[in-house]
């Protein structure tokens, strides 16, 4: 068992950092779209896609098992 002081492992770390970046990725899209209320195609369907990618991601970032070596 590896003694490190951190929960994850390194990889983890970096998942997760493109995880949190496609979240935020994501409310930009919702934030960069010209319809009023945010009610066009980039508010309500691009926006939203991107977000829930990035909630998955970091789902799997947290249960992705580190590398032997």
């Amino acid at each position: 068992m590896d003694n490190s002081p951190l929960p994850f492992s390194k990889r983890n770390y970096q998942l997760m950092l493109i995880g949190l970046g496609l979240i935020v990725l994501g409310f930009i899209i919702i934030g960069l779209d010209g319809e009023p209320h945010g009610n066009g195609v980039l508010g309500l369907t691009v926006g939203p896609i991107v977000t829930l990618a990035g909630f998955i991601f970091e789902f799997y970032a947290i249960f992705a098992k580190a590398e032997k070596g």
